[in-house]
């Protein structure tokens, strides 16, 4: 039986080439299914664009950040449902039953829960309190693999163009639409951020960057901010 929607996987990438064939191939069975996946590149000099097009459908070239990205891959892809994958984060196998479900029901968007890859007990801790906190706050971050029907997406004109905290300010505006569709079943996400950075610097930093914009600080200052912390991390 066909799937009761069309779905565009649209994954933002740029400079990957290590690990965009990885990415790609854990997508194929959702391709296989009929669904779509659109590969959008801000402009990697690596072989990043080469690896990647015989694995999706379309490669898109946009200016590079993560917003205007998942833009550009909205605007070139066909499914009425909008799925945004960082490259470091895998679906489950069972996503396309999950998703089933979401379009039978009224809400307009939803989010899997989040899983950390790496055994430190830490990184169970930390998933469970980004869950818990996102079912509370209605808030969705990137990791957590957004989805979107296409009307929605189109009528509220897709993600703002700022250089940080773009899916916190979509799920805000999401949420005046209706409460998101939370799947249990997490994605998995790479903890190389969390590792590299260490667990307890990155968790700090994260907190930081929330407060300071529910503060009304802009995203243009506190990409600065994170991109200062990220240069000068522990090697």
């Amino acid at each position: 039986m066909p799937d009761p929607f069309s779905l565009s996987v649209i994954v933002p990438i740029w400079m990957e080439a290590a690990g965009v064939t990885e990415t790609l191939r854990a997508l194929q069975t959702i391709r296989t299914r009929g669904h779509e996946v659109v590969v959008v590149d801000g402009g990697s000099t690596d072989r990043t664009v080469e690896l990647a097009r015989p694995l999706c459908d379309r490669v898109v070239v946009a200016e590079k950040g993560r917003a205007l990205q998942m833009n550009a891959g909205a605007a070139a892809a066909t499914g009425d449902l909008l799925l945004f994958l960082h490259a470091d984060t895998r679906l489950p196998d069972n996503t396309l039953e999950h998703l089933a479900r979401f379009v039978q029901t009224r809400r307009a968007w939803g989010r899997f829960d989040v899983r950390l890859s790496g055994e430190r007990p830490l990184f169970r801790v930390i998933a469970w309190f980004m869950n818990q906190r996102s079912r509370l706050t209605g808030i969705c971050t990137g990791d957590q693999a957004m989805f979107v029907r296409r009307d929605t997406f189109e009528a509220l004109g897709g993600f703002q163009p700022m250089p940080l905290m773009e899916d916190v300010e979509f799920s805000r505006r999401l949420c005046l639409v209706s409460r998101p569709f939370c799947i249990n079943e997490p994605v998995v996400t790479d903890s190389r951020r969390w590792q590299k950075n260490g667990a307890w610097r990155t968790i700090l930093l994260m907190w930081q960057l929330r407060w300071r914009y529910w503060r009304g600080e802009s995203p243009e200052s506190l990409a600065q901010i994170y991109r200062s912390d990220v240069r000068n991390a522990p090697k």
